[in-house]
């Protein structure tokens, strides 16, 4: 018998393994999942999921991603819609649309990307927090409009 404590989790159970994709492999196509996703490689695709997003200072994808949390220290160009916190490590190189709830930018960090943020707190009439980002490098600041 097994305590509570000592139980083994079901692969079945809410986010399960996370998934990987290594360095030197590319993908063509849509993946859907449960589970958080680290990428090392290349996806030139969508990702779905109800967990977390990390690509890898060597990872790459091009595409729209849908998630919770996201942490980026790789390449992203493409939509970029993120429920919970978007982290960007001073690696980080974000080009196309971006609409999150919470954003975390590390100095260095490139982020070409017209950004729209909304949450529960501090939204405008329109859903919006007022916050439009179109810098052109990474040594420009973000602007609040």
């Amino acid at each position: 018998m097994f305590s509570d404590r000592q139980k083994p989790k079901a692969m079945s159970e809410i986010g399960g393994q996370p998934n990987r994709i290594e360095k030197n492999t590319k993908i063509k196509g849509d993946i859907i999942s449960e589970a958080d996703f680290r990428i090392d490689g290349k996806l030139d695709g969508n990702v779905k999921t109800s967990g977390k997003v990390v690509i890898g200072k060597d990872g790459y994808i091009h595409g729209k991603v849908e998630c919770v949390n996201a942490d980026i220290e790789g390449s992203f160009n493409g939509e970029l819609m993120v429920s919970d916190l978007l982290s960007l490590k001073s690696s980080a190189v974000i080009e196309g649309t971006v609409s999150v709830s919470k954003l975390a930018v590390e100095p260095g960090a490139t982020f070409n990307a017209s950004c729209s943020m909304g949450g529960k707190k501090g939204l405008g009439a329109n859903g919006s927090a007022g916050f439009r980002s179109t810098a052109n490098n990474s040594n420009e600041a973000a602007k609040a409009s």
